[in-house]
């Protein structure tokens, strides 16, 4: 198995792919063109990358079967093309939660301190102690979180260590169910950990936060979800922190409060962002008094690149032992299928082939499939997920037609 690595990445996951048998080809500089030449020429079977762009036409030029992003989401690739070609997307969740939890609190501090404007006046000469001896503090001020997945809850842990009362909404507590919801799951639990408040809007959250940090990932439902609806709910001179996707704010509504309601904003990203790790940069909003940022950093720290380089190898290593892709994103969770036919049989070369080909002169297409076996392996039962209802005589057609063939029955799902 071919594993072309079109980013920058840690030894450790090098050689974990390597380990387990796959041939590397290690290319981290690769963007666009190039790396739809590359996936030409090594027709590699799988791609691992970072932030770099994957689209359709680079897909249409190689053979992958799957694509791991090396981090948490997966807005950098076009998961619709996949799907449609059939390859896997698989991504690494939660391995940065612990780096984004961090300079969240790091950009929270850095606003009530005024950290980036004392550096600033300290290196052009000016002392001005009586200016930034005004920080609010945050012991006792309530930190507001949307959406809470892995980050949101790391970053609740570490409120909770500051004294810091904790609000929050995730679409996760409305609908536990959601494949769509922007939050990581929370197993069977709905409460949030003790000293936190589930609260039953964002707006709410807004209303009752001295600060407040979005961590939702970039779906179709959150683009632009944090708008004036949410922000003009915000205190004057609350903070305001995102270091989740810049989508998902809509920019000329913070501008807005920022500009009329003295809140503050600490950013880790931007709608600007140059497409390398280097480049110039022009973004409107970083213009705004009390608006402090950093260069989309949250997952960089060595601890979560490397948990992210273990967990790509275990994708890339499980695929390749056992056909099955942990973390894949793009599995459909309920096909078109509308009945089943259960076929109990021998377990004999082309029982199977037979129902297929009876299937498909039916023009019955096959949703999903299962055979198992029972123990001794001399018989079997299939369950053949279909888009339609075979008829009857399509059912005697199969069951006539293959003497390994015991019975068969039809269930509607």
């Amino acid at each position: 198995m071919k594993v072309l690595i079109a980013d920058q990445f840690e030894q450790t996951g090098i050689d974990g792919i390597t380990a387990a048998g796959c041939e590397v080809i290690y290319q981290p500089a690769l963007a666009e063109q190039p790396l739809a030449d590359a996936l030409a020429s090594t027709r590699a079977d799988v791609l691992v990358v970072r932030s770099t762009k994957v689209t359709d036409a680079m897909l249409a030029s190689g053979s992958l079967s799957l694509i791991v992003r090396a981090g948490a989401g997966v807005n950098t690739i076009d998961v619709g093309a996949a799907s449609r070609r059939g390859i896997y997307v698989s991504n690494c969740p939660g391995k940065n939660a612990i780096a984004v939890a961090e300079l969240t609190f790091a950009l929270i501090l850095a606003l009530d301190r005024r950290i980036a404007e004392n550096v600033i006046d300290l290196r052009a000469g000016t002392w001005n102690k009586k200016e930034y001896s005004k920080a609010k503090g945050l012991f006792g001020r309530t930190l507001g979180i949307i959406g809470y997945g892995s980050i949101g809850q790391e970053v609740a842990h570490r409120a909770r260590a500051f004294g810091m009362p904790v609000v929050v909404w995730s679409r996760r507590f409305e609908n536990p169910t959601d494949p769509g919801s922007p939050s990581t799951p929370l197993g069977a639990s709905r409460i949030p950990d003790p000293g936190t408040t589930l609260v039953q809007s964002p707006e709410e959250v807004a209303e009752r936060s001295d600060v407040l940090s979005v961590h939702l990932a970039l779906a179709g439902g959150t683009r632009n979800f944090v708008g004036s609806s949410i922000l003009d709910r915000l205190k004057p001179g609350s903070y305001f922190i995102n270091t989740s996707r810049a989508e998902i704010v809509d920019q000329a509504a913070l501008a807005e409060v920022v500009r009329n309601r003295g809140v503050r904003a600490a950013l880790d990203v931007f709608a600007q962002e140059p497409a390398g790790s280097t480049g110039e940069f022009s973004d409107p909003i970083v213009t705004l008094p009390n608006v402090i940022g950093t260069h989309h950093i949250g997952a960089s720290t060595e601890q979560a690149q490397e948990a992210i380089a273990a967990e790509a190898a275990r994708i890339v290593r499980a695929y390749k032992e056992t056909g099955k892709v942990p973390n894949v994103v793009n599995l459909a969770t309920k096909t078109p299928a509308t009945h089943m036919l259960v076929v109990r049989h021998r377990d004999r070369p082309g029982v199977l082939a037979h129902v297929f080909d009876r299937l498909r002169a039916g023009n019955l297409n096959v949703q999903e499939t299962e055979n198992v076996i029972f123990e001794g392996a001399e018989a079997a039962i299939a369950r053949i997920n279909l888009d339609g209802e075979p008829p009857a005589d399509l059912l005697k057609t199969i069951a006539g037609g293959n003497q390994d063939i015991l019975s068969l029955y039809v269930v509607k799902i």
